[in-house]
């Protein structure tokens, strides 16, 4: 049993160690593992057997295994009964570079930089998401070399999809259930709320997408013989979608907020403490929703609501056109919160459509799977532990938050295997992820794995 009172010989080894870490995260970060492009398949190949064989080097029995689309590398350490079982989840690819004429230093050339007291790492992936997996794995190596074991039983699983969908990920969840079985996971890809304080996520928006297009009987027309006669359908589709939502912003299709749950007062009363200035810059919220007077923050985390993404039909070209078009378009996505239901919704928005509808038009709809939101328990022992985990290595608590983001594996984890998954990881918003000069900061490469090393603590028996 581990004497969670005293793990300084853990922490010196963190320190002692770093310049390996830092060494074996630049080689990492080599590696073009592009997910999304045909192209990327070898550099793909080539990554997961590199994860792989680090996780051998620091005692675990590593796998890659094939699936329909790119492996997937599996890590077990030998089961003690009387341990808890722990699953670390990760991925590895990364998103393509482009544009390249935007970054500074070639983005599969880490290029390491001194500034504002910091030494930031330059690379496509530095932040997402191998500097955050790279804090995982130094801490079971850390911890390996520093005690001969771990104090609890140790799955990894490392996909290699994640930027483009995961669509391998669920089939090999649910095939694998045994070897995954667990009595909890976490995820690393995630981030922090400032520099100096980390946060926990607890709950995560499900995702329904749909696209609609209105229909008349009639192809594109003259506008100037039919104009003003005709059935136009943008003019159509326009007044549904500003039905959707009253002058609040609040959804007024029948029926789209069963299901929705309550923020608590507590955690509404800690939200309402957070300056959003800076996790809004750029963003004007001036006339936007606010369902009544609702903050942004619990707008963002805690309730579902629906968005147009794009409209289009007609003449979308450069040049003067005077059509009145046969059809129109418009692309939505519903974010959920709760326990609202994601075909339910789909189905809800479909009836809500078609009431409105002139005669001798239709509606055709287009969507693809939803994703049902996620959350957990602020108080439960597994978000206990995370807290008192990064709590201990932070200047600032950690805070608990939502997200209006989706992470499907989250949802299929706990699904599939019965168990929370914890999301914490050392993303800052200031990273660049997805763009040009991408970074992250030795810096928090250091606390990091000292916070995976603290959390591998608080969860020995």
């Amino acid at each position: 049993m581990e004497d969670k009172a005293s793990i300084d010989d853990v922490l010196q080894q963190v320190e002692d160690g770093l310049g390996g870490s830092i060494d074996r995260l630049i080689a990492l970060l080599q590696i073009p593992s592009v997910s999304s492009e045909p192209a990327g398949s070898a550099a793909i190949a080539a990554c997961a057997d590199w994860l792989a064989h680090q996780l051998r080097d620091i005692g675990l029995q590593a796998d890659v295994v094939a699936t329909e689309c790119h492996p997937i590398v599996m890590a077990r350490s030998e089961r003690k009964p009387d341990r808890p079982t722990v699953l670390f989840y990760g991925h590895y690819d990364v998103q393509p570079p482009e544009p390249l004429a935007d970054w500074d230093t070639p983005p599969f050339e880490p290029a390491l930089k001194q500034e504002d007291g910091l030494t930031r790492i330059y690379a496509r992936g530095a932040s997402d998401s191998k500097g955050q997996l790279w804090t995982v794995i130094e801490a079971l190596r850390t911890w390996k070399e520093a005690r001969g074991g771990w104090p609890v039983n140790v799955t990894v699983m490392l996909e290699g999809e994640e930027e483009f969908g995961s669509s391998s990920l669920p089939a090999f969840i649910e095939s694998h259930r045994q070897t995954l079985a667990c009595d909890v996971a976490f995820n690393s890809d995630s981030e922090m709320w400032s520099p100096t304080r980390p946060a926990i996520t607890t709950s995560l928006k499900g995702l329904v997408h749909e696209k609609v297009t209105i229909v008349t009987p009639h192809g594109d027309l003259h506008s100037g013989h039919f104009g003003n006669v005709a059935a136009n359908p943008l003019r159509i589709l326009t007044k549904i979608l500003g039905a959707i939502h009253d002058d609040d912003g609040v959804v007024s299709i029948d029926g789209f907020y069963h299901g929705v749950e309550s923020v608590s007062p507590e955690l509404r009363a800690q939200w309402e403490t957070l300056d959003v200035t800076e996790a809004l810059a750029g963003v004007s919220i001036e006339g936007g929703p606010d369902e009544g007077g609702l903050g942004p923050i619990e707008l963002m985390w805690g309730r579902p609501g629906i968005d147009i993404n794009g409209i289009w039909g007609g003449n979308t070209g450069p040049t003067e056109r005077s059509v009145l078009p046969g059809t129109a378009s418009a692309r939505l996505t519903f974010r959920l919160v709760g326990r609202q239901q994601p075909e339910r919704l789909r189905l809800l928005f479909r009836a809500f459509v078609e009431d409105q509808l002139p005669a001798g038009c239709r509606a055709e709809f287009e969507g693809e799977y939803g994703t049902a939101p996620v959350s957990m328990k602020e108080t439960g022992p597994y978000i206990g532990a995370a807290r008192r985990a990064l709590d201990a290595e932070w200047s600032e608590p950690a805070l608990i938050k939502g997200t209006g983001g989706t992470v499907p594996v989250v949802g299929w984890l706990s699904a599939a295997l019965g168990i929370d998954c914890v999301s914490f990881g050392f993303i800052l918003a200031g990273d660049a992820i997805h763009a040009p000069n991408e970074r992250f900061d030795t810096e928090r490469l250091r606390k990091g794995i000292r916070s995976w090393v603290r959390l591998l603590s608080e969860l020995a028996p």
